[in-house]
């Protein structure tokens, strides 16, 4: 066996044994010697491997109590966000019920306010019409006595210039105390 090519054609020719001992050729081992290997492996190898496969059962452990963690705080913020959100929108609904309350309230304030606004201009505009015609009354009234009051004094200048021409000194007197008696019972009339 010199080299690798003769040792794979040898390899369908079974040897007769004989001897026992290590084979190095890799193409050339048997499931004996991987068996063997697999032992001493596993033999010296099983300390590192246990404590390997405790340091991954503890990380992971480590990394499953982590996320159920995770998971558990995370369903208790999304509690409180589910309790917050109902708590807000019990509010958002009584702030509406209160604003449509408001809303009402001040349309009918605005009615009833416009309903006093419009009887207070129509009571002021009475009163003012009423101010009007008694101020029209007592002007025409005071028109009237002062025409009254030229009309006599003309008539009365008129009557006495009359007199005055045709009348002598005594019949002058008498017709003016006449008159004069008549202007009394006259005023005493029209007081």
């Amino acid at each position: 066996m010199k080299n690798g090519t003769e040792s794979f054609v040898s390899s369908f020719h079974w040897p007769f044994a004989g001897s026992f001992g290590f084979n190095t050729d890799i193409l050339a081992t048997n499931p004996i010697n991987l068996s063997v290997v697999l032992g001493v492996l596993i033999f010296f190898g099983k300390g590192v491997c246990v404590s390997c496969l405790f340091q991954e059962s503890d990380l992971l452990d480590n990394r499953k109590l982590r996320i159920l963690n995770t998971i558990r705080n995370s369903e208790e913020l999304q509690g409180g966000a589910i309790e917050r959100l109902e708590k807000a929108r019990a509010r958002l609904r009584k702030v509406e019920m209160e604003a449509d309350q408001f809303r009402v309230n001040g349309y009918s304030e605005i009615e009833r306010e416009k309903l006093n606004l419009i009887n207070s201009t129509s009571k002021t505009l009475e009163q003012l019409e009423n101010y009007k015609n008694e101020t029209i009354q007592f002007e025409q009234q005071r028109a009237i006595n002062q025409v009254r009051q030229r009309v006599f004094q003309q008539a009365l200048q008129g009557a006495l210039g009359t007199l005055n021409s045709c009348l002598n000194k005594e019949l002058h007197l008498r017709t003016i105390s006449a008159n004069i008696g008549m202007f009394g019972a006259l005023k005493e009339i029209t007081d």
